[in-house]
C-alpha cells in the first residue's frame, strides 16, 4: 500500500502525510521541478565537523519499514536512512546512489543497472545485486502477488545475472518507472525493518520511542567520503506548534521545518528562515461514492462557494499557490494554467447548482480534519463558514492521524476531509490515485476518459504529446469537481543560525547529509 499519501498543510502547519512511495518518475528529472532556494542568512564561517542536531516532526511515524510505510512524515525522516538505485536532490533531478550507472532498452521494458562498489548496509554488510533483487521485488509482490507500492505494479521480473548488476523487465512501457527505483534498497531477506530498520543511507538507526522521537547518528561507512557532517539527529515528535515554537526558542530544537508563517515572522530575527512552494497539494476532498457528492453538480456547487484567495490570506498569510487541479506550478513543464480560477467564487451559481441537484435549502455534512495539523484545521473553519453562505451546515470533525489514515485514507469511511497531498516528481506518480481502481483512490473517483488519458500519458514516449495527456488529465479532474483544490501552501523552515548546508527539495523530504555547524 505504500503509496501517495496525505501530506499536509505547508506553511509549516498543515500536514498530513502521503508518502511513502517513491517520488515520481517520467520525464528527465531535471525538468520536472525548479531548483529551490537555500535559507536565507545563511551563516558564514568555515565547516565544523561532528555536533548533534534536534529537527522537530509533526507527527509520529507509521511504520519504520520503508516498504510498507504510507506517511509523508515517515518519508522524510527515512530519507536519511535509505536510499534506492537512483536518489534525487534539491533540484529534482535522479542521480545515481546505490547504482553508478544505468542503460534501457530500445523497446522500454528493461532496465538494467550497474551497482556501485563499496556499498555497505549499516550492519557491514556489503550490498550486492541480490540485495537489490530482494528489496524490488519484494515491491512489486512477485512471490504474493500484491505489490507493496503501486509504482512497482507493472514489473514482470527483478533478476540479478551477477552480483554488480540488475535487470528490471517491466510488463509494458512506463514513462514513470524511474523514480519508482528511488524506493529504499534493504538487505536480501531481512526481516526486521519495521523493529530495526537497516539501510545504506549516510544516517544510520540508533533508537526509536513512539511519540516521542527517532535517533539516527552518522554511518561512518558512508560510501560518499565527508558525508554527513552531523554525528547525531534527533527527529523528536512534537504535534503542538505552540510547543514547538517554544522548544525553538529555548534551543530544545535546531531545525523546525513546515513552522506556521505567523510563527516564522515571530522569530525572523533570531534564527535562520525560508519559505519556499513545496510542490504540494492541499485540498478538500469528498467521498464521490456517498450522497450528496455522487452528484457533480452538488461538488461544482461547493467549489464555485469557496474563496481561494480568503483562504491563501487568511491562513497562509499569503504564502500559497493558487491552484485548480491536483498538480502544482512547481512542476512547470506539466502544469495546465487557468484551471485555478475555473470556478471562480459566485454564491448566486452556487445556490443555483444546489437547487437544480434537489438541495435548495442546502445540506449538513461532516469534514474531518486531522488534528495533528493546525494548517488544515484552520483551512476547514475558513471552508465551514464559506459554505454555510450557501446554506451547506458543515460539522467539523478532529480525528487523530492514526485514525485519520486507517479510517478515511485506507477505509473511505467519511464525507468530506481535508489534507495535503505531497508531490513527487512526475506527475503520473501525483494523478494515478485517481484512477478508478487505484487502492489509494480515497475520494472513490471514477472517469473511464481519465483513466484512459492517464494510461496513455505514462506509455507516450513523445514528450509534447506525454505533456499534453497530463494537462487534459488536470483539466478532467477540474471539469468533474473531484475535490476543492486550494493550493501549494509555502513551506516554512526555521534554524539554528549556526548550521548551514540546508537544502529544500521538490519533495517531502528532510535530508540532514548535507548540514553542518560553522566555525
Amino acid at each position: 500500500m505504500a503509496v501517495l499519501s496525505a501530506c499536509g498543510g505547508g506553511n509549516g502547519n498543515g500536514n498530513g502525510g502521503e508518502a511513502a512511495s517513491s517520488p515520481s518518475a517520467g520525464a528527465p528529472a531535471s525538468e520536472a521541478a525548479s531548483a529551490s532556494p537555500s535559507a536565507s542568512g545563511e551563516p558564514s564561517g568555515g565547516k565544523k565537523q561532528g555536533g548533534n542536531v534536534t529537527v522537530l516532526i509533526l507527527q509520529d511515524l507509521d511504520f519504520l519499514d520503508p516498504h510498507q510505510a504510507v506517511a509523508a512524515g515517515t518519508y522524510e525522516v527515512l530519507f536519511n536512512v535509505f536510499e534506492g538505485l537512483l536518489k534525487p536532490n534539491e533540484k529534482g533531478e535522479l542521480l545515481p546512489a546505490i547504482a553508478e550507472s544505468y542503460t534501457v532498452s530500445d523497446d522500454g521494458l528493461s532496465y538494467t543497472f550497474k551497482i556501485r562498489g563499496g556499498v555497505k548496509f549499516h550492519n557491514g554488510q556489503p550490498l550486492t545485486s541480490a540485495d537489490v533483487k530482494y528489496s524490488y521485488a519484494r515491491l512489486a509482490g512477485l512471490d504474493t502477488g500484491k505489490p507493496l507500492q503501486a509504482t512497482f505494479g507493472g514489473v514482470r521480473s527483478v533478476e540479478a545475472p551477477d552480483d554488480s548488476t540488475v535487470v528490471i523487465t517491466l510488463k509494458e512501457p512506463n514513462s514513470s518507472f524511474l523514480t519508482a527505483l528511488t524506493a529504499a534498497v534493504i538487505p536480501n531477506g531481512y526481516q526486521d525493518s519495521n523493529k530495526n530498520p537497516v539501510g545504506t543511507g549516510p544516517f544510520k538507526f540508533k533508537e526509536y520511542t513512539p511519540g516521542q522521537h527517532l535517533v539516527v547518528e552518522k554511518f561512518p561507512d558512508y560510501y560518499q567520503a565527508g558525508v554527513p557532517s552531523l554525528d547525531q539527529v534527533e527527529f523528536r515528535i512534537v504535534s503542538d506548534p505552540q510547543a514547538g515554537l517554544l522548544a525553538l526558542k529555548s534551543g530544545e530544537i535546531d531545525i523546525y521545518p513546515r513552522i506556521g508563517t505567523e510563527q516564522l515572522e515571530q522569530v525572523a530575527s533570531d534564527f535562520q528562515t525560508l519559505s519556499t512552494p513545496q510542490n504540494l497539494v492541499q485540498l478538500v476532498t469528498f467521498n464521490i461514492d456517498r450522497k450528496p457528492f455522487d452528484d457533480i453538480r452538488v461538488r461544482q456547487a461547493l467549489n464555485y462557494a469557496i474563496d481561494k484567495d480568503e483562504i491563501i490570506q487568511g491562513v497562509a498569510l499569503g504564502k500559497g499557490t493558487k491552484l485548480g487541479s491536483n498538480l502544482s506550478p512547481v512542476l512547470a513543464k506539466y502544469y495546465q494554467e487557468g484551471l485555478e480560477d475555473k470556478y471562480k467564487t459566485d454564491l448566486e451559481k452556487a445556490k443555483s447548482l444546489l437547487k437544480e441537484a434537489g438541495y435548495p435549502d442546502g445540506f449538513e455534512t461532516t469534514l474531518s480534519v486531522p488534528s495533528v495539523y493546525q494548517f488544515h484545521v484552520d483551512t476547514a473553519q475558513v471552508i465551514a463558514a464559506q459554505l454555510e453562505k450557501i446554506g451547506v451546515k458543515v460539522k467539523l470533525e478532529p480525528v487523530e492521524w492514526a485514525v485519520w489514515l486507517e479510517r478515511i485514507y485506507k477505509g473511505r469511511d467519511y464525507d468530506t476531509t481535508i489534507i495535503g497531498l505531497d508531490g513527487k516528481l512526475d506527475p503520473y506518480q501525483i494523478l494515478n490515485k485517481y484512477l478508478s481502481d487505484s487502492p489509494n483512490n480515497f475520494f472513490n473517483y471514477s472517469n473511464p476518459e481519465f483513466d484512459s488519458t492517464l494510461q496513455a500519458a505514462v506509455a507516450e514516449t513523445d514528450d509534447a504529446k506525454r505533456i499534453e495527456l497530463y494537462k487534459k488529465a488536470q483539466t478532467l479532474l477540474a471539469d468533474d469537481a473531484a475535490a476543492i483544490y486550494i493550493m501549494d501552501p509555502n513551506t516554512n523552515v526555521a534554524l539554528n543560525k549556526k548550521l548551514a548546508g540546508y537544502k529544500t527539495y521538490p519533495l517531502y523530504v528532510q535530508d540532514l547529509s548535507s548540514v553542518y555547524f560553522t566555525e
